[in-house]
This record gives C-alpha cells, structure tokens and sequence, in this order.
C-alpha cells in the first residue's frame, strides 16, 4: 500500500493528477482498505481451484492503437477483434490475451483493469458456491467466468477453459 501511496504522491507532484484526483483517490483506497480488514475470513476448508493459464490482462491505456503497435511488434501479439477503441492482442500456445482499451473519461492513469485465470474444471454452479462460501461476493461476468476482489481490492476474473477472445 506504501508503493501506490507514494506513486499517488509522485503523480501529483509531476501534475498528473490534481489535488482533488488524489484526494478522492487516497480515500477510496482508505474505503477499500477498511472494507477489506472488515471481510469476513473463511477458512480456506473449501474447493481449491487450480489455475492453469493466465486467461487475460485487462488493460487500460492512454492511446490503444500505440499499444497494439507496441505490443504486435515488439513481441509479435496478434491483434484482433479490433473496434476503433480497443482490440484484443493473443500471444501463447494457451490463448492468452491482452485487452488493449483506451482508459475511461476521466481515468487519470492507465492501469490493469483486471486480470482472469482460467481453471482446470469449470461448473459455474461449483464454482460460485465456492466463491460465495468464502465470502467473495462473485459478480457474474459471462457463463463462463466470475469476478471478486483479491486481499488488496485488486479485480480477479476466476474463468473457465472456454473464455475466449
């Protein structure tokens, strides 16, 4: 937490994020910080899932067009699905990708969005069931994936073998 607070110092120090961006910013970390400590801990007696690829990254960046340039270049992702405000960049023999999107109104920064990691067995029902037991709130996604928030309020899409991009 230390690092994203000095990062957050840094930023606005260098005039990338105003006096008002940083407050509303170290205040919803304090939020989120304090929602987590208050989390019910469940101990971890449940289904353990096995993670067997990282599915996809979630990117946010400030020029989505610079990155897939980057990014199909450099180490030779292939672009897809490319809509004018975002394309998805494959790379891997086990489908990964990368989600290339231009940052929301507003977003000071480019940043992760969120990353997903596919499962080795995938039944929506088990799976949210696990979720919900250990107290992670799962947010459907698609019939194939869910998100919760990890330990730092990070976003984590938990996805089946056929999410696909």
């Amino acid at each position: 937490m230390e690092h994203i607070i000095a990062q957050l110092l840094q930023d606005f120090e260098h005039g990338r994020l105003t006096r008002r961006q940083l407050i509303q910013t170290l205040t919803l970390g304090v939020t989120a910080a304090s929602a987590v400590a208050a989390a019910p801990v469940v101990a971890a007696e449940g289904q353990t899932f096995k993670a067997v690829a990282v599915n996809h990254i979630s990117y946010q960046v400030a020029d989505y067009t610079k990155t897939r340039e980057f990014y199909t270049s450099l180490l030779g992702m292939k672009a897809t699905q490319d809509n004018g405000s975002q394309c998805y960049l494959t790379f891997g023999d086990q489908g990964s990708w990368l989600l290339a999107r231009n940052a929301r109104a507003g977003s000071p920064t480019p940043k992760v969005d969120h990353i997903a990691y596919t499962i080795e067995t995938w039944n929506k029902d088990n799976v949210k069931a696990e979720l919900e037991r250990r107290g992670l709130n799962p947010r459907v996604d698609t019939e194939n994936s869910f998100h919760v928030k990890d330990p730092d309020g990070f976003d984590l899409q938990i996805s089946g073998k056929e999410m696909k991009p």
